[in-house]
């Protein structure tokens, strides 16, 4: 019978000098958990790793006095999956692992909580498949009956940040590198200047881009009010942009339906929603539009797979395909939950949020998409700063 046998938690800063519209990144960091299991394989126990992903702060705290006590505590065989099981007998179940971690929260409050179920979440799904011996990818599809998982995910590059002696010069610079890099589709912030100057930021990333808007998203960060939002997407709308994001308050669903009501093109939000309740919320009252609006709740910010997965299932009995999710964050997990769910794909930060965010150190975008590699679990090993933060954490 497999069990834990520690669960290791710490903070890893990923600052930054840039900002966006609300926030800048000079004190952001994020916890970063190591999930040790008895099942010992070349001479080490086999480990499962997981961090909080990227613009919500560490959670230590939380993990520490309630979520990690609570899974330590529970019974071993009560955290076990009955499916077919490893070469070492049982494997670990992240559903029944997310009860236990879960027990004697109320309703409601989705704040830090989900993040920091969400980062124990990961590392028991990266246990989970390596116990198995699978990708994290394959071993999604075969546990859910996905069918085959798609071998590489569209991804965008997310940029355009605001940042000290950034020029407009600096930013086409950026977006050309984006381009090098094999990125067709990248994002850029708006509404932390002038509209004037913002729309001279987009009109040079244009130029960059042969005039293709659909080429561009701009993210606002939820910086507007209702009179901004609706000047703004006035602006944008003869662009013909990729997608207008987050420009209010991401809780504020009316503000968002009198937006999609006045503003034709798609519009995307949803990386600030933690929770089943807050996404069935969205859908009800945001106006959102399943034939070209995005949603972008991010697994991990949202209590982990395991309540993404009745979110999917939600969305699906509303009549929203699958691709109109594209996960902010830009790491590896969602890669993995893009490719077996099949999403629309996975944001991207090329260079930013290091160690933690990015893909494998060999993983190359070729044409707007990324192929998954055959590490079992989520890969970690492949991408060798944060595996070597992780296993400073355990060894």
């Amino acid at each position: 019978m497999v069990r834990i046998t520690a669960i290791h938690e710490g903070t890893v800063p990923i600052s930054s000098s840039m900002r966006n519209a609300y926030i800048d990144f000079k004190d952001m960091d994020c916890s970063i958990v190591a999930v040790e299991s008895d099942v010992i394989r070349d001479g080490r126990p086999v480990v499962g790793y997981g961090f909080s992903s990227n613009g919500r702060y560490s959670v230590g705290e939380i993990l520490r006095r309630r979520v990690i006590p609570r899974l330590l505590q529970a019974p071993p065989e009560s955290l076990l999956t009955e499916d077919p099981p490893t070469e070492d007998g049982t494997n670990i179940d992240p559903v029944r692992a997310w009860d236990a971690m879960t027990r004697d929260e109320k309703p409601g409050g989705h704040g830090e909580r989900p993040v920091a179920v969400g980062v124990v979440d990961m590392a028991l799904y990266d246990l989970a498949a390596k116990l198995a011996g699978l990708p994290l990818h394959h071993w999604l599809a075969r546990q859910y009956a996905l069918g085959e998982p798609e071998r590489d995910v569209f991804v965008y590059a997310a940029g355009g940040y605001y940042a000290p002696g950034k020029g407009v010069r600096e930013l086409q610079d950026e977006i050309r590198h984006f381009l090098d890099l094999g990125y067709r589709v990248v994002k850029i912030k708006t509404g932390g200047d002038e509209l004037a100057e913002d729309l001279r930021r987009i009109e040079a990333v244009l130029k960059v881009l042969d005039g293709d808007g659909h080429r561009l998203a701009v993210d606002a960060n939820g910086r507007f009010d209702l009179d901004t939002a609706l000047r703004y997407g006035q602006a944008l709308e003869p662009y013909g942009l990729f997608w207008y994001e987050e420009p209010g308050d991401p809780l504020d669903f009316a503000q968002h339906a009198a937006l999609a009501e006045r503003y034709p093109g798609p519009l995307a939000t949803g990386e600030n929603i933690f929770s089943l309740p807050d996404a069935r919320n969205l859908l009800r009252y945001a106006g959102m539009r399943p034939d070209r609006d995005t949603i972008q709740i991010d697994p991990v910010l949202s209590y982990g797979l395991v309540e993404y997965r009745r979110i999917l299932d939600l969305l699906d009995r509303h009549g929203w395909s699958s691709r109109r999710c594209v996960p902010h964050g830009g790491h590896q997990f969602s890669l993995h939950i893009a490719a077996a769910f099949k999403l629309g794909g996975n944001e991207s930060y090329p260079g930013e949020f290091q160690p933690t965010g990015g893909f494998a150190d060999c993983a190359a975008v070729v044409d707007g998409r990324v192929a998954l590699t055959d590490t079992p679990g989520i890969g970690f090993e492949d991408k060798a700063a944060l595996y070597r933060v992780f296993r400073a954490l355990h060894c």
